[in-house]
């Protein structure tokens, strides 16, 4: 009797504790966890589309929990829309949570344009109900209202300025006679099927204060898309393009960076860059094929190849960084710099004359897998003349039919701080850095920040430790 009266109690116990499970929690107490309690958006620009993010709800008791009402506060006039369970607002009713389970709810923000000349923020709020309840959710986005250029051929000269930003849909060609002009202060945030096309010339005018620079990125600049490389496709200098100089000018985010190709149709550089910053780039970050470059304290940074140099041409390189560090987003594989005086199609190798010249310059990578971050490669009997003077670099093999003086080989840079968790570069110079005051005089009067700069025994790279 006593042995029937015991499995009845555990029989009777484990029934009582599935109905605890299949009913629901009722207590004003009951525990319900948010992931976030605001939702920010960052900078959306107008009439480019919606922007969509999300958070958890979850039910953290060991019952079923019904949410009575998820809404938008602004209702069905707000610029945010909302999805839960797939069920789409601005009002969802009568959700069930299983025990210990959690829902998403996506927010999505489209903002329309306005006149205002900077960023403005629009607010709203989503409020949860459950058992007499009332939680909210707050939401943040910023909006900016911007010149919107879609599949836009310039024709003759233009200026841009800095009184809103340039957001580019689709490309934009620069023709051959015209010169497209931007001014200091300058942001062009380009989408993903949108890359800059160059057959007449490009100048731009940035000065060395941060706002003054002129930005070349995506047209995502919320976290994470703002981290990601390949957010678009880059800006190409094409076969009669000429003059282009780029001034202070911050190029990031790109499939391609720069790249440019065919030779000057003058006497100058088809590219001439000062002071430029080309970072986190998927492919290269300089590609140049057969042309002419130019370029003064310029820092190529976290590249797949930073520099790539190829089917001869001229090239000038004084007081530059060229720089990776493997990271979530670029595995380092290629050397940082290749050069080489031919191309091959078809089977049939095309060989033209080279002259590179490389001074005060740093070639460094660090968590890759290449031996040699400087590679030179030459094929038949065009002119190959590649020198380098004063520069630091990482290699197990110099590279071949190159003259090179003065070079400090293999010793770390020591540059300033890296953490790649935080996705933080700063490729400046530490103190005891070997590359501090082991260049040679160049007429180079500043650097990257356009601090002074020794003219008697500079550093090496695009900055001079102050």
């Amino acid at each position: 009797m006593k042995q029937a009266f015991f499995y009845t109690s555990i029989v009777l116990l484990i029934f009582t504790a599935g109905c605890k499970k299949d009913t629901f929690i009722t207590s004003k107490d009951a525990r319900v966890l948010f992931s976030i309690d605001t939702l920010r958006f960052d900078t959306v620009f107008t009439t480019t589309g919606s922007v969509t993010q999300l958070f958890k709800i979850r039910n953290g008791n060991n019952q079923k929990l019904k949410i009575d009402n998820i809404s938008l506060q602004g209702g069905a006039n707000s610029v945010f829309r909302i999805n839960a369970d797939g069920i789409t607002g601005p009002a969802i009713k009568n959700i069930e949570l299983a025990a210990n389970d959690s829902i998403f709810v996506f927010v999505t923000v489209t903002i329309n344009s306005t006149s205002a000349p900077v960023p403005f923020i629009l607010r709203d709020s989503i409020g949860i109900e459950y058992n007499g309840n009332k939680n909210f959710v707050q939401l943040e986005a910023w909006g900016q209202n911007a010149h919107f250029l879609r599949n836009v051929k310039l024709t003759a000269n233009t200026v841009w300025t800095n009184d809103l930003p340039y957001v580019i849909l689709g490309g934009l060609l620069v023709d051959t006679f015209a010169t497209l002009t931007i001014q200091k202060g300058c942001r062009i945030y380009l989408h993903a099927d949108a890359p800059l096309l160059v057959d007449g010339s490009l100048r731009v005018k940035g000065e060395k204060e941060e706002g003054s620079r002129v930005y070349f990125n995506g047209d995502r600049p919320d976290y994470p898309y703002n981290e990601y490389p390949a957010a678009w496709p880059g800006i190409y200098f094409r076969g009669n393009s000429k003059d282009n100089v780029l001034q202070y000018a911050v190029v990031r985010n790109a499939y391609q960076g720069l790249v440019a190709q065919e030779p000057s149709v003058n006497a100058n550089p088809k590219l001439t860059l000062s002071n430029c910053i080309i970072d986190n780039i998927y492919d290269a970050g300089l590609y140049a094929i057969a042309t002419s470059v130019n370029a003064t304290n310029c820092l190529i940074s976290n590249c797949g190849k930073n520099v790539q140099l190829v089917y001869g041409g001229n090239y000038t390189f004084v007081h530059c960084t060229m720089p990776t560090v493997s990271n979530n987003y670029i595995t380092h594989k290629d050397p940082v710099l290749y050069i080489s005086n031919y191309v091959q199609a078809g089977g049939t190798i095309f060989t033209a004359n080279l002259s590179a010249m490389f001074t005060n310059c740093i070639m460094w990578a660090d968590n890759g897998t290449a031996e040699n971050e400087v590679v030179t490669a030459k094929q038949g009997a065009t002119t190959f003349s590649v020198g380098f003077t004063n520069c630091l670099w990482k290699v197990k093999t110099a590279p071949l039919n190159s003259t090179v003086t003065a070079i400090i080989n293999n010793q770390n840079p020591q540059f300033d701080s890296i953490n790649v968790a935080k996705n933080f570069y700063d490729f400046r110079l530490k103190t005891g850095s070997p590359a501090i005051n082991t260049g040679i005089a160049t007429g180079t009067t500043t650097d990257l920040d356009g601090n002074p700069r020794s003219t008697v025994q500079p550093d090496l790279g695009a900055y001079e430790k102050q």
